[in-house]
């Protein structure tokens, strides 16, 4: 039987980070959606049904503390997990917890990057 892949939705206006994220997820056997940015969080949820939103703070358009405020206000996307990640912490932390599930800051440790997935995941 073929092992059902978690799929992430990886959202980083930064072209290297991004790829560096996704090559790291589909390494340890993620399914990866990689975008740059993300004007409408729901359509882009509903296309890709992913089980989990890793999201940069600094977007251009609509930021990830507001991507992570829209998930979880819906009834019908609040249960997926999101991940903020961000080089600026304390500037996105003086806005708030927006309801995120989890957060990592930049630069970022592989492991730590993998297990608070994998946690988000298993709750």
């Amino acid at each position: 039987m073929k092992k059902v892949l978690k799929k992430i939705l990886v959202i980083d206006d930064d072209k290297e980070i991004l790829e560096v994220v996704k090559t790291i997820l589909e390494d340890h056997h993620f399914e990866v959606v990689g975008l740059e940015r993300s004007d409408d969080i729901l359509q882009l949820v509903e296309e890709h049904h992913p089980d989990l939103i890793l999201t940069d703070y600094l977007l251009w358009g609509m930021n990830g503390g507001k991507i992570c405020t829209v998930i979880k206000s819906h009834k019908t996307t609040s249960h997926i997990p999101v991940v903020l990640l961000t080089a600026y912490q304390d500037f996105a932390m003086s806005f708030g917890n927006f309801g995120f599930d989890a957060f990592l800051s930049k630069p970022f440790n592989i492991k730590t990057l993998l297990k608070t997935i994998n946690d988000c995941l298993a709750a």
